[in-house]
């Protein structure tokens, strides 16, 4: 791919959140319900989440650049385990839930019987993703190279939780 488009540049994001993601939301609402949750493995992939306007102003600033990058990696400003991630969404809904934890193994059988299903509540592909680290390389040029400081999860959780709260009622 690079070769056939070598002045190309690549935008790297971590998984990204924000009001009414496919991400945090549905955790949010879930950890708000559910006094026990199941965490993926042991809990302790490592996350760097990024959020989503964050990544729209790091791309627009790279279109206009013209000494951009070739690659940017763009990730929040913290490094999160599943687990540490899962009590910061929990916490900010006023809630300690239980977490368990449950081998990939099973994970993976689960999407792929909900892969089945017409809205899979997990696939065998997101299974897949959650067993692999998803944090920028210290080395790669991010937001600090586009002048963007990245704003914290725990920063937009209000933002989020409020359009779940409306979203779900």
């Amino acid at each position: 791919m690079r070769q056939k488009f070598p002045g190309a540049t690549l935008i790297r994001p971590a998984v990204m959140f924000g009001p009414g993601d496919a991400f945090v939301t549905p955790l949010l609402k879930m950890l708000q319900v559910f006094p026990i949750f199941s965490k993926f493995g042991r809990g302790q992939t490592k996350l760097q989440p990024a959020y989503v306007e964050d990544v729209a102003e790091a791309i627009a600033r790279a279109l206009r650049s013209p000494n951009a990058a070739s690659v940017y990696e763009l990730a929040g400003p913290r490094i999160y385990t599943y687990e540490a991630l899962l009590r910061t969404i929990a916490a900010s809904a006023g809630k300690r839930p239980v977490l368990l934890p449950l081998p990939f193994a099973l994970w993976r059988a689960l999407g792929y019987v909900s892969e089945f299903l017409p809205n899979p509540p997990i696939t065998r592909n997101q299974v897949e993703l959650m067993q692999m680290d998803n944090v920028a390389s210290p080395d790669a040029p991010g937001f600090d190279a586009l002048g963007i400081l990245p704003q914290a999860i725990e920063e937009i959780l209000p933002r989020i939780s409020k359009q779940a709260d409306r979203r779900f009622r």
